[in-house]
């Protein structure tokens, strides 16, 4: 599986961006898909993921609300909409696919090449 995220850019707070992360590969709807974040100087960090069937999401505590993962299988692709953005959620942000959601980065085979994200006060 290969993964190709896009959809990063600036913001303004309070506003909102859709990433998008596009998959090759006819195994596409048999993997959990995550998106996680990597700030300057930070370990990178979960934000959300979502069950092969879309069926089930998770979110980190920082997001939820404000963020919602989603999948189209007919598309190979992966969303997230990131509404009510703020400074702290500037990062890059990388796609990820694995046969398991978890929480863990380790746990995900996949990774997509990151897109920025910055959101500035």
């Amino acid at each position: 599986v290969q993964l190709q995220a896009s959809g990063g850019g600036l913001v303004q707070a309070g506003g909102s961006l859709r990433l998008s992360c596009a998959a090759s590969g006819r195994t596409f709807s048999t993997y959990g898909m995550g998106w996680f974040r990597q700030a300057p100087g930070k370990e990178r960090e979960f934000v959300a993921a979502v069950s092969w069937s879309g069926s089930s999401t998770y979110y980190a505590a920082s997001v939820k609300g404000r963020f919602t993962i989603s999948r189209d299988n007919a598309k190979n692709t992966v969303y997230l909409q990131m509404n009510s953005l703020k400074p702290e959620d500037t990062g890059v942000y990388y796609c990820s696919a694995g046969r398991e959601i978890t929480v863990v980065a380790d746990s995900y085979e996949y990774w997509g090449q990151g897109t920025q994200v910055t959101v500035s006060s």
